[in-house]
This record gives structure tokens, sequence and C-alpha cells, in this order.
């Protein structure tokens, strides 16, 4: 039996999980569950895959309603930290908004000399910088 504070954790993050399938965000979540499910057997790991994949189409086609998807998730997340208690942040990050924290790359490149360039011949060198 879980406790209260880790029950409320589950059901934050299947909300979650169901705005993500709602805003066409499948790929990250993808991610987030490969990461989370990744100290899980491999049918744990196959099972949270294949719901991702089952719950987004059931949604896009009306053939689930949010409340089944979001029950489905809850149930899953629960029988998962039960047996993997070490994944309470990782859900946890999910509850409060989302969990999946993603960089982005931001980079230029310009180029000098003889040769073929994409856009043309560029001058300069070489930077980049990452953010958040």
């Amino acid at each position: 039996m879980l406790d209260p504070t880790a029950t409320a954790i589950i059901t934050g993050a299947a909300g979650n999980i169901v705005a993500y399938i709602l805003n066409d965000r499948i790929d990250e979540l993808r991610s987030w569950v490969s990461q989370t499910f990744r100290r899980g057997t491999e049918d744990q790991r196959r099972a949270s895959i294949e719901a991702v994949e089952r719950d987004s189409a059931g949604l896009a086609h009306g053939q689930a309603s949010e409340a089944e998807v979001k029950s489905r998730w809850t149930a899953m997340l629960a029988a998962y930290l039960t047996s993997h208690p070490e994944a309470k942040a990782e859900i946890g990050a999910m509850a409060a908004g989302g969990g999946i924290a993603r960089s982005v790359r931001i980079g230029s490149q310009h180029n000098h000399g003889s040769g073929v360039f994409i856009g043309g011949d560029n001058f300069g060198g070489i930077g980049s910088r990452e953010s958040e």
C-alpha cells in the first residue's frame, strides 16, 4: 500500500501523461517512459511503451476517454513504484509539471574559403551555446 503522498504523486503524473498525449507530445512522453521504466523488467518496459502507443491512438480515435487513460496510468505507475521506489523522483517530476527536461542546442556556423557551402560562401568561425 502506498502512502498518501505517493498516491498524490502518481495521480498527478498520470494526469500529466494524459496531457502530453492530448498535446501531441508523444515523442517526449516515450522518452520519459523509457527513462523512468528503465529499472523495470523487460515486460514492464515493453508494457509502458505499448501503453503510450495504445492510449495515444485510443484518445485520438475516440476509443478511450481521458479518465480511462488516467486510471490505467495510475495503476501502472502505482505497480511500478511499489516494486521500484527509487523511481519516485522521476514520477514526482512528471507530477510537478511534466518532468521532461530537454536542452536545446543553438549554434551558428560561418565558413570561409573555397568550397561548396549551403546558402553560399560564409565567413567567420564556428560557435555554439546551450540553453534550456
